[in-house]
């Protein structure tokens, strides 16, 4: 799911820079902390998406995990994980090429204004599989402060080019594996005792 929605992302801001004439712009899935190593090179004049936190919604985390089945049968399942994921989107151009960065970040958050909603079913992406029927998230900006930018630039391993967090909200993830099946309670029985009153 983690892969898919951000296959769909990057899809449909792809489409978005195209619809504006900007057929140049490339749009890639990649670690932008490996921008300055050996392996770096394919970075280069790209609008880079690179996942760099996971964070679990802590509001749905209590929910309910019995389940009826179409045979009448009650089933347990652990409840499915749901996350945000901090998505950073880098747009990484060398030399000259620091103003068109600037430029299509700016056709970025364009993009994420215009269009915060993203499912899967009314998606022109070819490149998701069965299991993203129901993908449906969510896009916010997410300011960092300084610090943060500091320290997250810092662990990425690289000098700092023109970029924009947001937080995707919510993933929903499961294995859905039945853990216990049981049939459900259709009648019950109770035994009343009738007591001597007490004068």
């Amino acid at each position: 799911m983690i892969k898919n929605a951000l296959i769909l992302l990057k899809n449909e801001l792809h489409e978005y820079l195209k619809s504006k004439g900007d057929y140049a712009a490339n749009v890639i899935i990649d670690n932008i902390g490996l921008a300055e190593t050996s392996s770096g090179n394919s970075l280069t004049d790209n609008i880079v998406i690179t996942l760099v936190n996971i964070e679990e919604e802590s509001t749905l985390k209590n929910q309910n995990s019995v389940r009826k089945s179409p045979n009448g049968n009650a089933y347990y399942e652990n409840p499915p994980v749901n996350i945000n994921l901090f998505v950073l989107i880098t747009c990484n151009y060398a030399g000259d090429g620091y103003v068109l960065a600037l430029d299509r970040l700016s056709m970025v958050i364009q993009f994420l204004q215009s269009k915060n909603v993203f499912n899967s079913s009314n998606s022109s992406s070819n490149d998701l599989n069965e299991e993203s029927v129901e993908l449906k998230f969510i896009m916010e900006l997410f300011t960092l402060s300084f610090e943060q930018i500091n320290y997250l630039w810092g662990s990425l391993g690289g000098r700092q080019v023109p970029f924009a967090m947001y937080k995707l909200r919510l993933i929903s993830i499961s294995e859905n594996a039945i853990v216990r099946e049981v049939p459900l309670i259709e009648e019950i029985e109770t035994n009343l005792f009738a007591t001597n009153k007490m004068p």
